[in-house]
């Protein structure tokens, strides 16, 4: 009886002590868990911190924008016509072999060859320009976010029609320069914040008589004067990053440059223009660099309805990358109009 006690004793202990060590084990596994669930979390806390860390990092590097600039766009005439006859009016028409490196810029720039308005009279010019309204739907479709209204046919149908084509850039939500429906309206730069840089837009002619500018509170384009428009570049450039002037000037059909034009242009870049462009010639002229700015002096039509050569029915554009205020790269892009005038990028 007594050994058979001695054995349950035994029996009882090792049970207890077996139980012990399944409970301390559980305990260690639950630690061991404890841990690894803490470094775990740790690991993702880690991973989190070194994300917004990244992500800060990368907001606080220089940012860089994308400019793309096309030279005269006109859609009177024959562009009308085909988008008519091919579209049903569709002003998206002329654009749509083009449209996506267009709108693949983060600013678009180019030369409005015409106002927009179903009033005004015709001036008197056999070669007097006059685009629909509805056609800047197209234009705005595509991409385009600055027009320059300083131009030879901008007065070709008179004052309501003048005066209509800023009320309808305005309604399509694309910006001007080079005219107005004032004096100040006219001759005031346009300036842009885009990713961090300030850019600041002009638009100039040498191509109006004096009597065409905007006087007071009439409507006209802007105010050109050598040494008055070097001055004016000279104070934008002390206080934007980036100055454009966009130019009509030139002589027709030419495909280089003349004296003026280059006088002009140098001129403009010493008084602190980062870049120069140009347009009316119809044609392209060549692309300079000089000291610290471009010049493009013509960059030829980008849609018009001048089919009678080679030469006018192909373009230049300028893809302008922008970065810490400043100019970082010049890519030279080709365009080709199709027998409807449609242009293409023809590099890519």
């Amino acid at each position: 009886m007594h050994s058979h006690s001695i054995k349950v004793s035994v029996i009882v202990a090792a049970s207890v002590e077996i139980v012990v060590a399944v409970f301390l084990v559980f305990i260690a596994y639950q630690v061991q868990l404890a841990m690894r669930h803490t470094a775990r979390a740790a690991f993702q806390t880690n991973l989190v911190i070194n994300r917004i860390a990244t992500r800060a990092a990368e907001l606080a590097q220089p940012k860089g924008a994308t400019l793309l600039f096309v030279g005269d766009v006109m859609l009177a005439r024959g562009v009308e016509f085909y988008t008519e006859r091919e579209a049903g009016g569709d002003f998206r028409f002329p654009f749509a072999r083009a449209s996506s490196t267009l709108r693949a810029a983060d600013l678009t720039v180019g030369n409005l060859e015409h106002p927009v308005s179903a009033r005004g009279k015709n001036q008197g010019s056999q070669y007097s320009l006059r685009a629909k309204p509805e056609a800047l739907a197209g234009l705005a479709d595509a991409g385009f976010d600055v027009v320059s209204l300083a131009n030879n046919h901008i007065w070709d149908w008179g004052t309501d029609a003048l005066s209509d084509t800023f009320l309808h850039l305005d309604a399509a939500g694309i910006r001007f320069v080079g005219a107005g429906m004032n004096e100040s309206e006219a001759n005031r730069p346009l300036i842009m914040e885009l990713k961090g840089n300030s850019i600041v837009f002009v638009g100039w002619t040498n191509l109006y008589p004096e009597g065409l500018e905007a006087k007071g509170d009439e409507p006209g384009i802007s105010r050109f004067r050598e040494d008055e428009a070097a001055a004016q570049v000279s104070n934008l450039a002390a206080t934007n990053d980036i100055v454009v002037v966009l130019i009509h000037f030139g002589d027709e059909y030419k495909t280089n440059a003349n004296e003026v034009q280059k006088k002009i242009a140098r001129a403009l870049v010493d008084a602190g223009a980062d870049l120069v462009v140009g347009h009316h010639p119809h044609v392209v002229e060549e692309v300079e660099r000089y000291r610290e700015g471009w010049i493009a002096y013509s960059l030829g039509n980008f849609v018009f309805d001048q089919g009678f050569s080679e030469e006018t029915m192909r373009g230049l554009a300028l893809r302008v990358a922008v970065k810490d205020g400043r100019v970082e790269n010049v890519e030279e892009l080709h365009t080709q109009m199709n027998a409807h005038f449609q242009p293409a990028f023809i590099d890519n």
